[in-house]
């Protein structure tokens, strides 16, 4: 089994915090998740997540206007530049402090970052193709202006369009206009008035006008000109920036949280601190639209390059949203839980993830695209444990509600619930494969409940365990359930059998998780002592064990008083998975690793590391003494005090708490691994963590595509490197200049059908495999379209259902996984092969009576030499066309059946 697993993507989480960004085409958004940035195509339907992260969460993002280079920025302030279409990371970089706005110039040759109070311009680095002097820069980082004037933090920065002022809002009250390098004539400007802090501030299409809106709901419009005399109209004063007109968007208590301004269109985008957002057409301040998209807070808000998208985040419920407020539609709208995941399940074709929380919801996630499919929200409390049957078209999900609830996936509904004759909460849950039978085990009860899904009665408890059961697993032919208590033991239930007595299997230390391996005959169970075991299930002997505490322990909190090497806490694993192969079992923990072990020698194969974000508890080995203070970790501590506002401060969490006592106890997440699964084919796992769904692949590599369209690919040199294969193929040398892959790739590039098919047609059947094999994956849509229609349209059946063959023979499991995308292609194979085999089949039936006709007349046997063909009687069909065994020592008529 191949156990290079990198990471693919992260799923379930799709907001936190920091700022949302469009690409300059608008198709894409780019969302912080976490020390993560994923990638939303709002054209295609996917999304994907960048590979490189950082050392703590995001707070700042942008592009390049050319969409080349991403700049990140976390907490600390310290940033990636990115190779954005290549997805690779280019330089690290450190601010020396906490950065809380970024913004790249028009021109794309500077970029603005407010470090605190203070106004820095860097230069952006150069790229290949945009250098000046034909080589790239050493150093990519170069401060070109270090600027301050504001009192408190810049909050956010507007460049004009040409690239020369830059307009900064700040909480001190103000906004300021700079200009990118010294103008004769002109002096930075302070722009005051504002009551409360300045959210943001922008230039007009005309860059005659400014509007700056604040905290508390204010817009001013600001004007350069003179100061005039009402009663004479002459000028009292020289031109200066004024207030023109004032605005106010009569919120009641909400504070003005985010704002946008699309200067070619005049739209206003404004998120409230109530869940309201509000559309305003200035500079007459008409309000198009006000409407709610959120239950708390919208933190972040933003429009594409066209001004018909606006998307929006809130923190606090992970929500993200795009709208196109010209039609009143939703283009995206996901959410991920809001409490952490409990567990997780693939579907059986691997296309689909299953995840469950706390917060009560079952999410259905695809793996392909990324996105939640749908959403249950049916169960009233924590879902702790979910399960497929009837391969992949029924879930099954247990809840602390006290329900297990049945899931229709087709339509997408809940058709059955099973409950206890006594109010129960349920952890575990078990189906049969068959789906005939559901089985529970509850914290509450130490027995274990039984239901039949088509009645929905309790067919029976299982009596047995001392504690409560804490994990289930029915084996693959449905006839063995396993189950692991808090008593220290291990039982193998008969569910169908006459007894229901089962003999414990003893261990040392509670059971947190069982699994069956795929073939039914061994049973693994993880402890709280840290030590796996497996049992044989025929004789119930132990196999073997694995002590997995050294190998699972790590990360230290930061108010631990020990080292992650002494801390009990994460020591064991809580869940435990066999791989599609039965050789190597998955197992996670309360802890920063998942372990991969092989069965057979209980050895450790690979240990991954499912987050490095020093934003959540337990990622570190060692903590630093500076960050500990005579009044705990300075992390718990809130250092801001009186300086951040009052509204931050109150925890409206528990009910009651509108007043009182404005101070937060602060907690930290701790990351943690719930629950872990593999794929189907074998050929990824996902694992439910503090940081979300995150998937782990072998097939990561990114799509490649060696040959570009230039000058050199014309329908003559397309047909020399044919020829030239042709002469490679007949002498039988190995020219790898000039092959028939080479040559039937850059009859794609050109896309000439004429020439696509003689390219095809000359190719010969035995290099068929090896061509197929070494086709690039970007172009086998391409591939698969064209066999089948060149199935449809031409006599070369064999040559065709050669090609097919290898197509699905090679690059089966790529086709399997992307079924959704290749759907056309896949439906016109299926014809092209379907009208095929009607046509063999007219054909036979119609052949298989003349050869019964020509079969069925006798033969007249003479003696000849056995070499020789037999004769037919004269005025019968030739000898050629049909054939007898005939008795050469007896000159009798013989009758062929």
């Amino acid at each position: 089994m191949k156990t290079d697993f990198k990471f693919s993507n992260l799923l379930g989480t799709v907001y936190r915090k920091g700022n949302l960004l469009f690409t300059p085409d608008g198709t894409c958004l780019l969302s912080p998740v976490g020390n993560r940035v994923t990638v939303f195509d709002l054209v295609h339907n996917t999304s994907y997540t960048l590979p490189f992260s950082h050392r703590t969460n995001i707070d700042h993002l942008d592009l390049s206007p050319k969409g080349n280079l991403l700049l990140t920025v976390d907490e600390t302030g310290r940033a990636i530049l990115t190779n954005f279409h290549r997805r690779i990371a280019i330089h690290h970089f450190s601010f020396k402090s906490r950065v809380t706005a970024l913004k790249f110039s028009p021109s794309g040759r500077h970029f603005a970052v407010g470090v605190g109070r203070r106004l820095q311009i860097w230069q952006t680095p150069s790229t290949p193709g945009t250098e000046t002097n034909g080589e790239i820069e050493f150093a990519p980082f170069v401060l070109h202006r270090d600027l301050a004037a504001h009192f408190d933090v810049v909050r956010n920065i507007e460049w004009s369009s040409d690239s020369r002022f830059m307009l900064t809002a700040s909480r001190d009250l103000t906004a300021r206009v700079w200009s990118l390098d010294p103008e004769d004539g002109f002096e930075p400007t302070t722009l005051a008035g504002h009551r409360q802090g300045v959210v943001a501030a922008y230039f007009d299409a005309k860059q005659e006008a400014i509007y700056t809106v604040s905290q508390d709901g204010a817009l001013f419009r600001w004007e350069f000109a003179a100061k005039m005399d009402p009663e004479t109209e002459e000028e009292i004063a020289e031109a200066q920036w004024r207030i023109v007109r004032k605005d106010f968007f009569m919120q009641n208590d909400a504070k003005v949280n985010c704002a946008a301004f699309h200067a070619p269109t005049s739209l206003l985008v404004v998120g409230f601190s109530n869940g309201l957002f509000g559309l305003y057409d200035l500079p007459e301040f008409n309000t198009i639209n006000l409407l709610s998209v959120s239950q708390s807070n919208i933190d972040v808000v933003t429009i594409n390059k066209t001004g018909e998208w606006l998307a929006f985040g809130s923190s606090k419920h992970g929500q993200l949203l795009v709208w196109e407020w010209q039609s009143e539609s939703y283009i995206l709208k996901q959410q991920g839980h809001l409490d952490s995941m409990n567990s997780l399940v693939y579907s059986p074709d691997g296309q689909k993830i299953v995840t469950t929380a706390d917060d009560g919801k079952v999410k259905v996630w695809d793996v392909k695209s990324g996105f939640c499919v749908v959403t249950f929200t049916e169960h009233t409390s924590g879902v702790t444990a979910c399960q497929f049957a009837k391969k992949g078209s029924v879930l099954f999900t247990a809840s602390l509600d006290g329900s297990i609830r049945a899931w229709d996936l087709i339509r997408y509904r809940n058709f059955r619930t099973f409950t206890a004759p006594s109010r129960l909460s349920f952890s575990s849950l078990a189906v049969d494969p068959s789906g005939e039978v559901v089985c529970a085990g509850s914290p509450d009860s130490f027995d274990i409940h039984v239901w039949s899904v088509q009645t929905g009665q309790l067919l029976d408890q299982l009596s047995g365990h001392e504690g409560p059961v804490s994990s289930l697993s029915f084996a693959a032919d449905g006839n063995h359930l396993v189950s692991g208590s808090w008593d220290r033991t291990v039982r193998i239930w008969s569910i169908f059998g006459r007894t229901q007595t089962s003999e414990p299997l003893q261990l040392m230390s509670d059971v947190l998780s069982v699994a069956f391996r795929p073939d039914g005959e061994q049973v693994a169970a993880s402890t709280l002592d840290g030590q796996l075991s497996f049992w044989l299930v025929s004789d119930a002997v132990q196999q073997g064990g694995v002590d997995g505490r050294r190998d699972v322990s790590g990360g230290r909190k930061i108010s631990d008083r020990r080292t992650a090497a002494n801390a009990a806490g994460t020591k064991s694993f809580n869940r435990i998975t066999y791989s599609a192969d039965g050789s190597c079992i998955l197992a996670g923990g309360n802890s920063k690793y998942i372990c991969l072990y092989d069965v057979t020698t209980g050895s450790l194969i690979k240990k991954y590391t499912v987050s490095m974000n020093l934003s959540l508890d337990g990622t570190q080995e060692f903590l630093n003494s500076r960050d500990l203070t005579e009044a705990g970790p300075r992390a718990l501590i809130d250092e801001t005090g009186e300086a951040s506002d009052k509204e931050d401060r109150i925890d409206r969490n528990l009910p009651g708490a509108k007043r009182g006592d404005a101070g937060v106890r602060t907690t930290r997440p701790e990351v943690r691994v719930m629950s872990v699964d593999f794929a189907p084919t074998g050929r990824a796992f996902c694992a439910a963590s503090t940081e979300g769904l995150l998937i782990y692949s072998l097939d990561t590599e990114f799509v490649f595509d060696p040959f570009d369209l230039d000058i050199t690919i014309t329908p003559s040199t397309i047909l020399a490197t044919l020829d030239a294969a042709k002469q490679a193929h007949k002498t039988g040398t190995n020219d790898e200049e000039n092959t028939f892959l080479k040559a039937l790739i850059m009859a794609f590039r050109l896309n000439e059908s004429k020439l696509l098919r003689a390219v095809y047609e000359a190719i010969p059947p035995s290099d068929i495999p090896h061509v197929v094999r070494a086709v690039p994956t970007v172009y086998l849509p391409r591939l698969l379209r064209f066999v089948a229609h060149a199935a449809d349209e031409t006599p070369h059946l064999e040559f065709n259902l050669m090609w097919i063959e290898s197509l699905f023979s090679c690059h089966g499991r790529y086709f399997k996984e992307n079924s959704g995308t290749f759907a056309p292609e896949l439906r016109a194979v299926q014809r092209a092969v379907d009208e095929i085999r009607e046509n063999l089949k007219r054909l036979t039936e119609k052949n298989l009576y003349d050869l019964n006709y020509l079969l069925s007349k006798p033969v007249l046997t003479e003696k000849k030499p056995a070499t020789t063909l037999l004769a037919v009687e004269a005025g019968d069909v030739e000898g050629d066309d049909e054939m007898a065994d005939a008795n050469d020592d007896e000159g009798e008529w013989i009758g062929l059946e």
